[in-house]
């Protein structure tokens, strides 16, 4: 059976989920358990030239994709989530300093994420009072990030989000909704600032 098999068979089974769960996830930290994490390189898939540096914090268990495209990096201090669901990034992609990124998350080619940004798809459910929210479990929206896209530092993409090609979000933006391709957006909840025209050249 290939890896995809593998996969959906544990997202079919939910008893063998949690048992696969507690050998694999450390309950505690909420991390991959250290022989787990020796493993990483034989199941995360890395493109040519691609690099991620040694204090990076990679959460991806092997029942989840990650994958990190030709020439691109994940820089110090970041950390890569993919528990809940898969991370993929492009080629020729840079993930800056101390960012946070927990999947679903797909983030295209050629995109540059400045410092301290977090990109999330899961939120904790919190509906019901009768409960702690530690009890009501998580749900997950994928984000994705289209190419050729900047987000400046310590913007946060929150869940459902889609960002169109060679859009711009401003540092410290929050955004909520998608952002149109070609747009610069900025704000807390992010709002649209200007489109980005082409320059016509001779």
């Amino acid at each position: 059976m290939d890896k995809e098999g593998i996969r959906n068979r544990m997202k079919d089974s939910p008893r063998l989920k949690r048992v696969l769960d507690w050998l694999v996830m450390n309950q505690r930290d909420a991390r991959p358990r250290w022989y787990v994490r020796l493993l990483a390189p034989l199941y995360q898939q890395r493109g040519r030239g691609s690099k991620v540096y040694a204090s990076v914090r990679m959460d991806t268990p092997p029942y989840r994709r990650f994958v990190l495209g030709r020439g691109s990096v994940v820089e110090s201090y970041s950390c890569i989530n993919n528990a809940v669901g898969d991370v993929v990034i492009g080629d020729h992609t840079r993930v800056g300093l101390h960012n946070t990124i927990i999947g679903p998350v797909t983030i295209g080619s050629h995109v540059n994420l400045a410092q301290g940004i977090t990109v999330t798809a899961l939120n904790h459910n919190f509906a019901d009072a009768a409960l702690r929210i530690d009890q009501q479990g998580v749900a997950t929206r994928p984000v994705v990030i289209a190419d050729d896209v900047w987000v400046g530092a310590n913007a946060v993409i929150l869940p459902g989000v889609t960002i169109g090609r060679h859009s711009v979000v401003a540092a410290g933006a929050v955004v909520c909704r998608d952002v149109p391709p070609y747009t610069l957006v900025g704000g807390v909840p992010a709002r649209e600032l200007k489109q980005l025209k082409p320059t016509l050249r001779p």
